[in-house]
């Protein structure tokens, strides 16, 4: 009985400080963990260049090496090799992403994509070959809605691999048009008539002034080249508008905008 006795207080005496000391480890790492999380979202949520999805998780991250650590450091207190146990970690952490690795792309792809921000909600954009209003975010997909409304998932990996043509970066754009006149016609009145036009619209700035030349001597046709700058949101507006304003101005004035034409020259064969 003397013997049970001791070797029960020597078990204590050798392993209780041990536990205890693991059972403070493990309420401390938790407690660590958790103001660490919170430190590093309000940090992310101050410095604003981070993205709102990411914050969780970035916060839920350093939260799960915080208590990874924890972990190793109580399986210490017991006498248990971390080293092997880290490696076998490393090992089930690459089979499983090689298993996940066009999961762990996305992923990676949409950390990538809300920390630069080449877009945000609400642009128009036209990237891996499809092009609409950016209308969601997220850690795997891009949601995109086109112009007539039609929802579209493109994977992030394929959005941050590819070339991005952002229409709504910038706060102004340029409209570009080309008017064939006929060869006949008075090209000064025709270049003032579009410069009429031009002022008269409220949408199109002052400065960059318009630009109207003569940009191309066609088959049919003489092609002026007009250029006006406008607010990205009158883009289309400025557009439209100026293409029908200008068929009606240059009709009242007199000046054709020619068909294509050929001459032909008919051979008599017998002469």
């Amino acid at each position: 009985m003397e013997d049970i006795v001791q070797q029960g207080i020597t078990i204590l005496t050798t392993y209780g400080l041990k536990i205890i000391g693991a059972i403070l480890i493990l309420i401390v790492g938790r407690m660590a963990a958790s103001w660490t999380a919170k430190a590093v979202s309000r940090s992310l949520e101050k410095s604003g260049k981070v993205d709102n999805t990411l914050r969780p998780f970035f916060s839920n991250f350093a939260r799960y090496v915080v208590l990874i650590i924890t972990v190793l450091a109580v399986l210490s207190q017991f006498g248990i090799e971390t080293t092997s146990l880290i490696a076998v970690l490393g090992a089930a952490s690459l089979a499983i992403g090689l298993a996940l690795q066009g999961t762990l792309s996305n992923v990676a792809a949409g950390v990538m994509l809300l920390i630069f921000r080449p877009f945000k909600v609400g642009d128009f954009v036209e990237t891996a070959g499809i092009a609409g209003t950016v209308k969601s975010i997220s850690l795997l997909v891009t949601e995109l809605a086109t112009p007539d409304n039609v929802q579209i998932l493109a994977p992030n990996n394929q959005v941050w691999g590819t070339i991005v043509k952002n229409f709504s970066h910038h706060a102004t754009r340029r409209v570009d048009l080309v008017m064939g006149i006929d060869y006949a016609d008075d090209i000064d009145n025709a270049m003032q008539v579009v410069t009429s036009v031009a002022s008269a619209d409220s949408r199109i700035m002052k400065e960059p002034a318009p630009m109207v030349v003569v940009g191309n001597l066609g088959d049919n046709s003489v092609d002026l080249t007009i250029r006006v700058w406008c607010n990205a949101g009158d883009y289309w507006g400025v557009k439209f508008d100026m293409t029908k304003t200008l068929k009606q101005r240059f009709d009242a004035e007199g000046i054709s905008i020619p068909f294509p034409q050929r001459t032909v020259h008919m051979v008599n064969a017998e002469g």
